[in-house]
């Protein structure tokens, strides 16, 4: 019968927790990503958009999108496809 030392059992264990976290550390953040479109925007807030990003589909970004920002730093997550996105972003580059 083969016994396993403690070593053993603490090299197996890290080798284990590494195999568990590496696949977490190849897609990236979540926290800035949009992963999935909102339904719509009221006009009201349509208004207060002041700033926009563009998001490409890399890391752990799996949509293109247009990230929109309120003036209070809130944030929506938009189709460019959309006739009323692409719109919207002409008008903001015209204002600048």
């Amino acid at each position: 019968n083969e016994t396993f030392s403690p070593e053993k059992i603490y090299v197996l264990f890290f080798l284990l927790l590494l195999a568990c976290m590496y696949p977490s550390l190849a897609q990236g953040t979540y926290e800035n990503c949009c992963l999935k479109y909102g339904s719509g925007m009221r006009a009201s807030i349509k208004k207060k958009i002041v700033s926009y990003r563009f998001q490409q589909t890399d890391g752990g970004c799996n949509i293109p999108a247009i990230v929109l920002k309120t003036k209070k730093a809130k944030t929506f997550c938009a189709d460019p496809s959309q006739q009323w996105v692409q719109e919207m972003l002409k008008n903001l580059k015209q204002e600048k």
